[in-house]
């Protein structure tokens, strides 16, 4: 079986990979999985609450046991990230190996605008949003770049309009279930 069987979507908080995974999956007919939504349904908490109680190393150690569990058992699925996924060496390494991954990218103006109003982002909620995106991205831009097979720019894109650009790139990468199919 082909280890690369998993669409998998990466970036930072708010740039879509939740809202374009759902429809992505619905178009190829695939299931769809959030990692944090795992976790939370695993643990029987918010990620808020895993935040203060372990931390964000220990949210992280339990992030990379759902992603490994994800992307090497089960059937073929579109897979959303956390935005943090990638900060680990072992979840970029399984990323790498059991999906073909989307970085959708997005400037961090667009990604305050989309998250404003969100109060479950736990990295959010201490400090200015604009200052703690921009410092997160400067960490983690390399590292979804680091592991991206196809980098889409999100902003000022319908969910439409990014599956349909997904679509494309995964034709053009021999995935036989993208190609005509027209969101």
């Amino acid at each position: 079986m082909n280890k690369k069987r998993n669409i998998i979507l990466v970036g930072p908080m708010g740039a879509g990979k939740s809202s374009v995974g759902k429809r992505l999956a619905q178009v190829l007919d695939l299931p769809f999985m959030d990692t944090d939504h795992e976790i939370e349904v695993r643990l029987k908490v918010s990620i808020a609450t895993i935040f203060d109680v372990e931390g964000e190393d220990g949210f992280r150690q339990r992030e990379a046991q759902v992603i490994a569990d994800l992307v090497e058992h089960g059937s073929r699925k579109v897979l959303a990230t956390g935005g943090g996924a990638v900060i680990l060496p072992e979840n970029r390494a399984e990323l790498k190996a059991y999906g073909t991954v989307v970085y959708l990218s997005s400037s961090v103006k667009q990604l305050v605008e989309r998250t404003r109003h969100d109060t479950a982002r736990p990295l959010l909620q201490n400090g200015d949003p604009e200052k703690v995106l921009s410092e997160l991205m400067k960490v983690r831009e390399s590292f979804y770049r680091e592991v991206a097979d196809i980098v889409l720019h999100t902003e000022r894109k319908s969910i439409n309009r990014v599956v349909q650009e997904i679509l494309t790139a995964l034709a053009q990468r021999g995935w036989p279930e993208a190609k005509g199919v027209r969101v």
